[in-house]
């Protein structure tokens, strides 16, 4: 019997990216939440809110086929449950982490929220609204512009969406 041998780490210091693996947990956690969407025939797209300690606050999927509401897109959603939870509609300090890049929708969504970040996986590049077909979040001429973090498991994320668009 051959003696077992150490797995290298996958991802030696060098390879390590600081800006997007802090977001990696919860971003599997959002690719979780997305997987219960695609049962009511909604595009499978997970969010989670994370407090200012970091700790899971609201969690959400797209439920537009399940509900029949044009705005119930997993950020909205994620957005309002978290405003319930902390009974303060000023997210400050807050973090969302989304599967896709968030519409123009969710983006002045999260604009008025007042979030502190937006972290999402894969590019919209249709109708994404945070950096790939518009910026939104960004434009100066706002009064509060939150950090985007993108590219976070953006493969596993794409794979996500592309299955669901493959089976139907």
């Amino acid at each position: 019997m051959a003696s077992a041998v150490p797995v290298p780490d996958p991802a030696p210091d060098s390879v390590r990216d600081p800006v997007r693996d802090p977001w990696r947990d919860a971003m599997r956690l959002a690719l979780a939440e997305a997987d219960a969407a695609a049962p009511a025939g909604d595009v499978p797209v997970g969010a989670v809110v994370l407090g200012p300690d970091g700790a899971v606050i609201a969690r959400a999927h797209n439920e537009r086929e399940a509900t029949g509401d044009p705005t119930a897109h997993a950020e909205v959603l994620a957005l309002r449950r978290a405003a319930a939870v902390t009974g303060e509609w000023r997210l400050t300090g807050c973090t969302l982490v989304v599967t896709l890049e968030p519409c123009v929708m969710c983006a002045g969504a999260l604009v008025q929220s007042r979030v502190e970040r937006v972290v999402f996986g894969a590019l919209d590049e249709k109708a994404g609204a945070t950096g790939s077909l518009w910026d939104l979040v960004r434009d100066r001429r706002l009064n509060h512009r939150p950090e985007v973090i993108q590219g976070v498991l953006g493969e596993e994320c794409a794979e996500q969406l592309t299955a669901f668009f493959r089976s139907r």
